[in-house]
């Protein structure tokens, strides 16, 4: 339920949360973004001036994997407590102001861990529309046992004497379980609560605002400067350019790269969708033979992605070069300033890009090749209008501006393309074997009509070779491996239990059909611990 918005005081500053680890976070800031208020990841490393200077209307500490009790233990700078901005703790966060203020965390060595009742004891803002019981998610080993001055326990459950608590003149709430989470039941009303009745944020985040603020911002970014914009066929890039193209128009030329890495007819449809439907000036660059060139002999998965990283690039100058040259702006042969940039490149980089790329509190679990694959010497300057969003927001600002419905709602695919599906060296023949086993593992996936409950589904080629048997003959082929997962937002990620018939139809059809390969083996890991692509 969406309450009324005071009027008093609305706050426009976004609600900042606090990153302990793990994947908490992550699902806090999308849950206070479908509330329609914007929110941003912070570290726990940060200030409270620097937190201050971002002028939020509200601080949320996330959950974590450590426990208050260890040394070290991550903190906050205590000072954010008299900031005068209204802060929610949730689990480790709760526990974490508890102890800060003066109060007792003590492991009793009886947590709590999935679905527990809880009992509202006392009144709070939070518990407006909750009942006197129902059940919430917990996930704990320590408990709140003594709370700080100041402050009153407004709900219990069987192992946690104080699971919610709060200071009334401070508007520092805390609470032991994970409203972010679906399994709690009245979780999304307690976060309205927060956001609405205490930090008094008017619900201005949508996807009509998004689109607004970042044509405007794309404008002042650029001006009458001619700007490319790396487009591959994904949704990422695809909501980029068409975001960008609102914004400029013909100040934008799109540049697909063809790499040799990309999917079956990947090149048609970028033709047919932005030259035919969109009218946006496409350079269709076939570049496979640099790829291969540049890829020969590399196994390590962070040396790909930087290599195809930086080639992009050196690309996406190349074109730019010619086309001021065509445009009579500078003559043929004749060199650039070195002091100007080459002009201006949007990319499709999304929030999880970031995040995962690394941070100063967070550690890289993978370099995006738009992001942590750069040269140190770009000559751009970036546009990056989806840089803060999740792939759900994404698709829905590209269903708004009119973006065809097979583009949108598109599996994800990365940067680097087949490259970082193929476990080992880059070939031309490995590279032809996994685009033949992915076009019928999509086929098939489409036909069993799970592709739109699927955030993947896709075909790996590792670096090993296994005996079989065919028409009475030894072969020595490569093994295909069916990834399919179930995801939110590529932060966290669940393996799909795919049907056993639409599995044996995909290990029939890829034996049969794709030359070189006698084997199909299931990817069943979640993330985490894997990662959804294979490097």
């Amino acid at each position: 339920m969406s309450p009324a918005v005071p009027t008093d005081d609305p706050r426009e500053g976004p609600v900042l949360v606090v990153d302990f680890g793990a994947q908490y976070a992550q699902l806090i800031a999308r849950r206070v973004r479908e509330a329609h208020v914007y929110s941003e990841i912070v570290p726990h490393t940060a200030t409270a001036a620097d937190l201050a200077a971002r002028r939020p209307a509200g601080i949320i500490l996330s959950g974590g994997p450590k426990s208050v009790n260890e040394t070290p233990a991550p903190s906050i700078d205590p000072g954010i407590y008299d900031l005068g901005i209204p802060i929610l703790g949730i689990c480790y966060g709760a526990q974490l102001l508890a102890q800060q203020l003066g109060g007792v965390v003590d492991r009793t060595g009886r947590g709590e861990y999935g679905r527990t009742p809880l009992t509202v004891t006392g009144s709070s803002p939070l518990f407006s529309d909750w009942p006197v019981s129902c059940e919430v998610w917990m996930s704990h080993g320590d408990a709140i046992t003594v709370v700080p001055d100041g402050f009153v326990a407004t709900a219990t459950s069987p192992d946690a004497p104080v699971a919610a608590l709060h200071d009334p003149d401070r508007a520092i709430f805390g609470v032991q379980f994970h409203p972010e989470v679906v399994h709690t039941e009245h979780g999304r009303d307690l976060l309205e609560r927060f956001l609405y009745d205490i930090c008094h944020c008017p619900p201005s985040w949508t996807h009509t605002s998004i689109i607004e603020s970042q044509v405007a911002a794309v404008r002042a970014q650029v001006g009458s400067s001619p700007v490319l914009c790396a487009l591959s066929g994904g949704v990422d890039s695809a909501v980029a350019a068409a975001l960008v193209h609102k914004a400029i128009g013909g100040q934008l030329t799109c540049v697909y790269v063809d790499t040799g890495l990309m999917r079956t007819n990947e090149s048609e449809q970028v033709e047919e969708t932005f030259r035919r439907q969109f009218h946006i000036d496409l350079v269709h660059v076939k570049a496979a033979d640099r790829f291969f060139e540049a890829l020969a002999g590399v196994t390590d998965p962070e040396t790909k992605r930087k290599i195809i990283g930086e080639l992009f690039i050196r690309i996406f100058e190349e074109v730019a070069r010619d086309l001021v040259v065509e445009k009579g702006h500078l003559e043929d042969g004749a060199d650039a300033p070195d002091d100007e940039p080459a002009g201006y490149l949007v990319q499709g980089t999304l929030y999880p890009d970031v995040i995962e790329s690394g941070s100063g509190t967070a550690a890289t679990i993978k370099s995006h090749h738009n992001v942590g694959g750069l040269p140190e010497d770009l000559a751009f300057d970036l546009v990056e209008p989806l840089r803060l969003l999740f792939k759900d927001e994404v698709r829905a600002v590209g269903e708004e501006l009119g973006l065809p419905h097979e583009i949108v709602w598109r599996q994800p695919f990365p940067g680097p393309g087949l490259a970082v599906r193929i476990v080992g060296e880059v070939t031309p023949e490995r590279a032809e074997i996994l685009r033949a086993a992915d076009a019928i593992v999509v086929e098939e996936v489409r036909r069993a009509g799970l592709y739109r409950d699927l955030w993947q589904s896709f075909a790996v080629l590792p670096a090993v070779r296994t005996v079989g048997v065919m028409g009475d003959g030894r072969t020595y082929a490569y093994p295909v491996v069916i990834r399919a997962v179930t995801s939110d937002d590529a932060m966290t990620a669940d393996w799909a239990r795919l049907p056993y018939d639409l599995l044996e139809r995909l290990s029939s059809r890829i034996i049969n059909e794709v030359e070189g390969v006698n084997r199909v083996a299931l990817d069943i890991t979640s993330k985490p611990p894997g990662t959804i692509e294979w490097e």
